[in-house]
């Protein structure tokens, strides 16, 4: 650096590095050469390899005292925001900034650091209201209520670096829509800003940095650390060869804690907070001595809960933490030394992302150990360690044009100082999201917000922003300013209430919709904690501690992940090798007898052949088809298929689905090997009428507007139609159900032309269905040769698809009951036991470590939906 102040500031961290035995890395050094020479840029290394240091370094050494002028004794300006994904991540990071600033002063003593989310408390608002900090690390939901404030343009225009954390998580979202637009703004009040992004599993990294930068020049820098990453299974004593959802589940529970028993601190990750309870509560009644020294941590526990639990993972106090995604995103935890993940991961991705939280530091192992809860996971094992050894890692893509957010920000920017339509369209065009707006859709938004479109013309509420005498659009009123600022964001979920002991203890939060259900004196677990239910009042739970009823465990939406296309085209891969004889893996060697089984009495599924297979039982006539191409996608073509043999002939078919195939059952007969083929292969035009079709018939076969209308519900409140909560008052789940979906009738009887109708029938195709992936699994079923068996009885494949119709009809003791004479009957036909992989005691774990570069609701999750036509709407009618 170039000024005496600077050259102070690098010394101090040379020092400061040499005190703490490090040596900065070649890629450290890289980014404070292309911060300091005032490029902006994406940083990717692994986890743990020093990718906050790098950035934020980066920043003192470019923008402490550049001019070489100021007083160090006056508070320097905020200069550097540091956008964040999650609270948990924003706490860590402010702590990793304040103990560098305190370890190099004198020399940056004028700076200061905050954090400002949810979290905040209100004194420290109100500090930060009268004089922002040098550094603020914060989220885009914060980002978007400062530029909100009259006076954002003075506030936030001292500003010289935005640092975007874990990047790949908001990439693919509405949330990284509204970074990008409160970049967009950002750069228009400076166009010299300097805009920095790190991530640490993303497979588009140039598309990714061109979506941060807005297609700005900028220098990519990869973190070439050598880091070793270890995959491994905690195996059953053996696989059985008839598995169903869940049905390992809690069965490992001995071999994990065995291995937390064995580890100085462990991550327990699970994929859902309800199975998270379950397997906290499930070690506690096993190693009752480990009380106080195992912890859970989810989204829905009370801010200090989870502050707590997050002290005792960084000082080492605590032996386990049984955790969420709440977990998953770039936290300190240098005590932690291995990862379990309960079931499967679902994604590369995730799976590398969960990996990194232990030996978070240069040089340190990482280590992660994947628990199944279902025989088949077991493959997913060895084809998450191939893809990650081959470098094959998800990528992300921008939304594109969510009208919902844009009409958000208009809003926004409305109250933040007032926007000049045109010049704001510029702006917004300068966004990857939005770059191609077409003038008609940017006048749909302007009209949208001044009075509602034509259908809520009447209606003062709708008139949020109106252009001025000088042509500015500003917001009119005091009030509607107000309840904006209130129900900012993106982030849409059902309804919370609070969970509060009688004497006052707040516990933290639960579905509003699962505390519909009970009544008072019931009881559930929560917070590793059985509780009563004493009675509701103002959105508050009110409960005392219970014991000795059996408890129910809460459910929280968005617990059914899709598998990813990345790991499923590598689980076929290795379900191609076991088709030649190949089990190369811990993994594959324990669950051959299944997949040898599967073999005898059907197929193997490959990347050239699609494996289909029927049956007849008392129950009716079945196809069981096997694209591997994920929950969302399996629904649709199995919907497609059941719609295309309608027009045929009238039938009715019962639908089951999990990430591996589907299932069609009907009552009556269906020649499936005569219609199968024509089915698969149905011809249409080129170009874009190959797409159009097949997306058309989805639609047709599909209840395509009950499913719009629950997207729209929320379109409807990230747009303003609707709000969950205005200033002093909050709104039950319900009527929020019932506001948006008065909207949408009234738009689709009166404004049909409306945008958010269009948009609402969009996401459901890109995101309910994965239409996209639906077409890629349809082109490449056409061209795949179909191997179709008809079965004698179910195969291992089929049996779990079988399963979800018994968990339908029977009661739970009926489901055993069935389900063990059924494996019986199937035992008894495979001949006996499942074989030698099944002799050794105890469970057995691969250990398989490989070097990878930087560059490089229930008991278990939820199993397949069933359920004919009629019986899936009325099921989607409830779980709206």
């Amino acid at each position: 650096m170039s000024n005496r102040a600077a050259r102070g500031i690098e010394e101090a961290v040379e020092r400061w590095f040499a005190s703490l035995g490090w040596q900065p890395f070649a890629f450290q050094r890289a980014v404070w050469q292309a911060i300091g020479d005032g490029h902006s840029g994406l940083l990717h290394a692994t986890t743990g390899a020093g990718k906050t240091y790098a950035v934020w370094l980066g920043a003192l050494l470019a923008l402490a005292d550049p001019h070489g002028a100021e007083p160090t004794t006056k508070p320097a300006p905020l200069r550097v925001l540091w956008i964040t994904p999650m609270r948990a991540l924003a706490a860590d990071t402010l702590r990793s900034i304040q103990q560098s600033l305190e370890a190099l002063a004198p020399s940056v003593r004028a700076w200061s650091a905050a954090a400002r989310s949810g979290d905040t408390s209100s004194s420290e608002r109100a500090a930060q209201d009268r004089r922002l900090p040098t550094v603020l690390v914060t989220t885009p939901e914060s980002v978007s209520l400062m530029l909100s404030r009259p006076d954002a343009k003075d506030r936030l225009g001292t500003l010289r670096l935005v640092i975007v954390d874990e990047w790949h998580e908001l990439l693919g979202n509405k949330r990284g829509v509204q970074v990008q637009l409160a970049l967009a703004r950002l750069r228009r009040w400076n166009a010299a800003l300097q805009v920095w992004g790190m991530s640490a599993t993303v497979g588009n990294l140039e598309e990714a940095m061109s979506t941060l930068l807005a297609g700005s020049d900028g220098v990519l820098v990869q973190g070439e650390v050598p880091k070793t990453l270890v995959i491994d299974s905690l195996l059953p004593p053996r696989a059985d060869r008839f598995p169903w959802a869940g049905h390992l589940g809690i069965a490992m529970l001995p071999q994990v804690a065995d291995e937390i028993a064995a580890s100085r601190t462990a991550l327990v990750f699970t994929n859902t907070r309800s199975q998270a309870e379950i397997w906290y509560q499930a070690l506690l009644d096993a190693r009752p001595e480990w009380a106080g020294q195992i912890a859970l941590h989810h989204g829905s526990l009370d801010r200090a809960v989870r502050e707590w639990v997050e002290l005792g993972l960084k000082t080492g106090s605590l032996r386990a933490v049984v955790c969420t995604s709440s977990l998953d995103l770039g936290v300190d935890f240098l005590p932690v030394e291995r990862v379990l993940q309960i079931g499967s991961p679902k994604g590369v991705a995730r799976l590398l992302q969960r990996a990194g939280r232990s030996g978070h530091a240069p040089g340190r192992p990482s280590r992660v150990t994947l628990v199944p809860t279902h025989s088949i996971e077991m493959v997913e094992g060895a084809a998450a360690r191939a893809a990650i050894a081959a470098g094959h890692i998800e990528e992300r893509h921008s939304p594109e044009q969510p009208l919902d957010v844009l009409v958000q920000h208009l809003v926004t920017v409305a109250l933040g100082g007032g926007f000049a339509p045109d010049a704001l369209y510029d702006e917004v065009r300068d966004t990857a999201a939005y770059a191609h707006l077409s003038r008609e859709h940017w006048q749909w938004c302007l009209d949208f917000v001044s009075r509602g479109g034509p259908s809520l013309t009447a209606y003062p509420d709708y008139r949020r922003a109106l252009p001025d005498d000088d042509g500015l659009w500003r917001v009119p009123d005091a009030r509607l300013a107000r309840r904006h600022r209130s129900n900012i964001g993106t982030i849409v979920s059902d309804a919370s209430m609070s969970v509060q002991y009688l004497q006052g203890a707040k516990l933290g939060t639960v579905e509003e919709s699962f505390i519909a259900r009970m009544k008072p004196g019931d009881c559930f677990l929560f917070g590793g904690r059985m509780l009563e239910l004493v009675r509701v009042h103002e959105m508050t739970a009110l409960v005392r501690r219970a014991s000795g009823r059996r408890p129910v465990v809460p459910r929280w939406n968005g617990g059914r992940m899709p598998l990813s296309s990345t790991l499923a085209d590598a689980v076929v891969q290795q379900l191609a090798l076991a088709d030649g004889g190949r089990y190369d893996s811990p993994e594959m060697e324990r669950v051959r007898p299944l997949l040898e089984l599967q073999q005898k009495w059907s197929a193997l599924p490959t990347p050239e052949t699609l494996l289909a297979e029927t049956l007849v039982t008392r129950e009716g006539w079945h196809l069981f088809l096997y694209p591997f191409a994920g929950r969302p996608v399996h629904m649709g073509l199995a919907n497609l298929l059941s719609w295309r043999v309608a027009q045929h002939a009238p039938a009715t078919f019962s639908i089951a689905v999990n990430d591996y195939g589907f299932e069609l059952l009907s009552a009556t007969p269906v020649d499936w090997p005569a219609l199968l083929p024509r089915l698969l292969h149905t011809s249409h035009e080129g170009g874009e009428g190959e797409r159009a079709a097949p997306l058309r018939e989805v639609l047709a076969s599909l209840n395509a507007t009950e499913l719009a209308r629950r997207r729209f519900r929320e379109i409807a409140r990230i747009s303003g139609l609707v709000y969950q909560g205005y200033p002093g008052e909050r709104r039950s789940n319900r009527q929020l159900q019932a506001s948006s979906s008065l909207f949408y009738e009234v738009f689709r009887k009166y404004d049909p032309a409306n945008r958010l109708l269009t948009q609402a029938e969009q996401e459901l195709l890109s995101q309910e269905l994965e239409i996209g992936r639906l077409h890629a699994s349809l082109r490449r079923m056409a061209a795949q040769r179909l191997t179709l068996h008809n079965l004698a009885r179910p195969t291992p494949f089929a049996f779990p698809l079988m399963v979800e119709l018994f968990r339908e009809k029977l009661s739970n003791e009926d489901v055993g009951d069935r389900i063990a004479r059924m494996v019986a009957q199937l035992e008894k036909a495979a001949g006996g036991e499942p074989g030698a992989a099944a002799n050794d005691p105890g469970a057995v774990r691969s250990n398989l470590v490989f070097g990878v570069e930087g560059t490089g609701d229930s008991q278990a999750p939820a199993g397949p939906e069933r359920g004919g036509r009629q019986r899936r709407s009325a099921r989607q009618r409830r779980a709206n």
